[in-house]
């Protein structure tokens, strides 16, 4: 820690500003594990001025780190020139971003977008999207996670987040993911929609088996229902392409061959804007680019030209940066480093790109989180046997090896968890 990163002596602690957080914050994120006060490139630091490499990125968010400089010009131009108009009008970089990501999508002819400002939002309009093809059910996975919103929780599987909220917009029905067979008895005739993520983040990180969702293609075109791809976490470059879809094992045939799948509509959000709300449905051809119309969804803030700018700023960034290729080479890097580590308590690694899990073969994920914390590291705990990690795309190789370097000690800090359970 750098002695002129420290907090002044005036300033408030992190215990300070916790008890001051609690007086005011509703509770429903619990206790905050720190309090950050400011982010440079891949680090963090506290109030106490302890500095922390951030391995999670506001959950798969800040794409291009903290404070990115070309970021942080972009949406400072931006808000001098022109903030915020209503959608009774146009903005050129709201028409850019647009064309921007159907480009990015390969998206065929009478394509549109939708801009929101967040992945559950995204998910909520693309309900409503669905339910303008005239049919009302809807077909999720097990173990997905779509948002908190009344549709967007509907499609969402875990019960802890349904139950208290129930009923939710009916007619949905959750299958196990990547079973084809369970998948093809719940679509039919009425089924409006199949959604999906090509990889489950908050089930653990777990990326669909290969031709599964060729499968729900294939289910979906046949009855004439729409397959609706989640990519709010995985889009971007998180995986190492701009969508996860495209990648072949995930997008195409059984056996990683043939053309990836072409889905009705994607929904975006998280890393589109690199820590700047936004997200995006999108309508793939004619059919689903035009299934709402004037008046059957709307936004205040959704598509607003400081976030249409950031998000351009971020696309822009990867590209030239070359952060696809660089998701990919250091993610294979950290799961091959964790992997190689032969800890007891690591039963192996999973995800695409710098979306990965860390498998462990007990379910003491929250105490190594807390281990590492402790060591200055930021994951999540995402499950009691999994430990996500969603680091920004400008992650280098030698910061991932210092996390590598650093996980054992934690692992054997969990071992008395191990040892109670």
């Amino acid at each position: 820690m750098s002695p002129d990163l420290r907090p002044s002596s005036d300033a408030p602690s992190g215990a300070a500003w916790t008890r001051r957080y609690r007086d005011v914050v509703m509770n429903t994120f619990g206790s905050p594990q720190r309090v950050l006060v400011r982010g440079e490139g891949c680090y963090v630091w506290d109030a106490d001025g302890n500095r922390y490499l951030d391995l999670l990125a506001g959950i798969a968010v800040n794409a291009l780190g903290h404070a990115h400089p070309f970021l942080t010009s972009a949406v400072t131009a931006q808000l001098a020139t022109l903030g915020h108009v209503s959608n009774f009008f146009a903005t050129a970089p709201q028409v850019a971003l647009a064309e921007r990501l159907l480009g990015l999508l390969g998206a065929p002819a009478g394509s549109k977008v939708f801009f929101t400002n967040s992945g559950t939002e995204a998910n909520e309009a693309a309900f409503k999207l669905a339910r303008r093809t005239g049919r009302s059910g809807m077909v999720a996975a097990e173990g997905a996670f779509h948002g908190r919103t009344m549709g967007a929780l509907a499609l969402t599987h875990k019960p802890a987040y349904r139950e208290p909220f129930e009923p939710l917009p009916g007619d949905v029905v959750h299958v196990p993911f990547g079973d084809v067979a369970a998948l093809a008895a719940a679509v039919g005739p009425g089924t409006a929609a199949v959604v999906l993520e090509p990889v489950q983040g908050e089930a653990g990180v777990r990326p669909a088996p290969p031709g599964y969702l060729a499968a729900a293609r294939a289910l979906t075109s046949a009855v004439g229902a729409l397959l609706v791809l989640d990519e709010v976490q995985t889009g971007v470059g998180r995986t190492g392409r701009w969508f996860a879809h495209q990648h072949e094992h995930l997008g195409g045939g059984a056996d990683g061959s043939g053309p990836v799948v072409v889905p009705d509509v994607v929904t975006l959000a998280k890393g589109l804007g690199g820590g700047i709300p936004v997200g995006a449905v999108v309508g793939l051809a004619d059919r689903a680019g035009s299934l709402l119309g004037p008046g059957q969804h709307g936004t205040t803030f959704g598509g607003n030209p400081v976030a249409a700018a950031a998000a351009l700023a971020t696309i822009h960034v990867v590209e030239r940066d070359g952060l696809l290729d660089n998701a990919r080479t250091v993610g294979a890097r950290l799961r091959s480093g964790v992997e190689s580590l032969g800890h007891p308590l690591v039963a192996g690694t999973r995800g695409e790109g710098l979306l990965v899990a860390v498998r462990l073969s007990a379910p003491v994920a929250p105490a190594v989180a807390a281990a590492l914390l402790e060591a200055g590291f930021v994951v999540n705990a995402v499950a009691p046997d999994a430990l996500r990690l969603a680091p920004p795309l400008v992650l280098t190789a030698d910061q991932a090896d210092t996390f590598v370097e650093a996980l054992p000690a934690a692992l054997d800090a969990a071992v008395p968890a191990v040892q109670e359970a």
